[in-house]
C-alpha cells in the first residue's frame, strides 16, 4: 500500500469533514498579522513563543506539512515569504484560498514531508513544521531534509505527538474513558491494528497514522545536524475530548537551530 498516496487522499476527506486543521483564517487574523499582531500553533492550544522566531519580515519560510490556510497566510501577512508544502491538494486549497481572497503572496507546492529535492540547500531561513510528520512512517527524512534546505543560522521549529499516547487502546478509552495498555511503541496503523479495524479506518477514509520514538524525533534533529534551543509541551483542547490529555502533555514543540 502506497502510504503516502493513501493518506494524500485521507486528508482531501478530512477538508470535506471540516477537521478543524483544515479551516482557514479568517480576514480578520490577516489583517492583525499585517499590523505586527498575529501567533501560530504548532501543537494545539499553545501559541509559538514569540522570541523562538527569527526577524520575519522579507524571510524565506518554509511551511512544511502545513497546509490547511493556518500557518502560512498568517507568516505572509506578516512579512515573510512563505511556501507552503503539503501532501492534500485539498489542504493546498484552502491556503490558495486565503492567498487570493486577502491578496497574499504564497508559493504553494505539492509533495511528501520526506524528500524536498524542489528546493536548492540553504533556501530557507525558517522552516515551520506542525503536527503532521505522524502521517509518514519514517520521520529522519524529514529532519534530514529540513537540515538541507535551511541556511546557517536557519531555524526549525516542530511540534509532534508524544509517542505514549500510542499505547493505549483508543476505541476502549473513547467508549468507557478506560485507559489501558495495549501497543508498543513505535506503534503504526497498519501493522498494529487487528484487521477488522484497520479495514473500518479504510472504508472511512481515516489517515493513517505513525508513532515515532522520541530517539526518532528528538535525537533524529540532533543526528541531523540540529541544536535544540527551546522545547515546551501541550495537550489537546477539552473539544478533542482526548482522554490521555487529561492525565499528561500529549504534544511537544521544539525550537532547533542550523549552526
Amino acid at each position: 500500500m502506497d502510504i503516502i498516496k493513501y493518506n494524500k487522499v485521507a486528508w482531501n476527506h478530512e477538508v470535506k469533514r471540516g477537521n478543524k486543521w483544515t479551516v482557514p483564517v479568517s480576514s480578520e487574523i490577516v489583517q492583525q498579522a499585517r499590523k505586527g499582531k498575529w501567533s501560530i500553533v504548532l501543537t494545539p492550544t499553545v501559541p509559538v513563543p514569540k522570541d523562538w522566531f527569527p526577524t520575519i519580515k522579507g524571510l524565506e519560510v518554509l511551511c512544511l506539512g502545513s497546509g490547511g490556510g493556518q500557518q502560512g497566510p498568517i507568516l505572509a501577512a506578516a512579512g515573510a515569504k512563505v511556501t507552503v508544502l503539503d501532501n492534500s491538494p485539498k489542504q493546498l486549497e484552502c491556503d490558495r484560498f486565503v492567498a487570493e481572497r486577502d491578496a497574499l503572496d504564497i508559493c504553494i507546492v505539492e509533495g511528501d514531508m520526506r524528500n524536498l529535492g524542489q528546493f536548492k540547500d540553504a533556501s530557507f531561513g525558517l522552516v515551520v513544521h506542525p503536527v503532521s510528520n505522524v502521517f509518514v512512517p519514517d520521520v529522519r527524512s524529514v529532519w534530514q531534509e529540513t537540515f538541507r534546505v535551511l541556511g546557517t543560522g536557519g531555524v526549525l521549529l516542530s511540534g509532534f505527538l508524544n509517542p505514549a499516547v500510542y499505547l493505549f487502546d483508543w476505541e476502549l478509552a473513547e467508549s468507557t474513558g478506560d485507559l489501558r495498555v495495549k501497543y508498543n511503541i513505535p506503534y503504526s496503523d497498519m501493522t498494529d491494528l487487528d484487521e477488522s479495524e484497520r479495514r473500518k479506518r479504510l472504508v472511512n477514509k481515516e489517515p493513517m497514522e505513525f508513532s515515532h520514538t522520541l530517539d526518532d524525533q528528538i535525537g533524529g534533529q540532533i543526528d541531523a545536524g540540529f541544536v535544540i534551543t527551546g522545547f515546551y509541551e501541550d495537550r489537546q483542547g477539552q473539544e478533542d475530548k482526548d482522554p490521555v490529555a487529561l492525565y499528561m502533555a500529549t504534544c511537544i514543540a521544539t525550537r532547533a537551530v542550523k549552526l
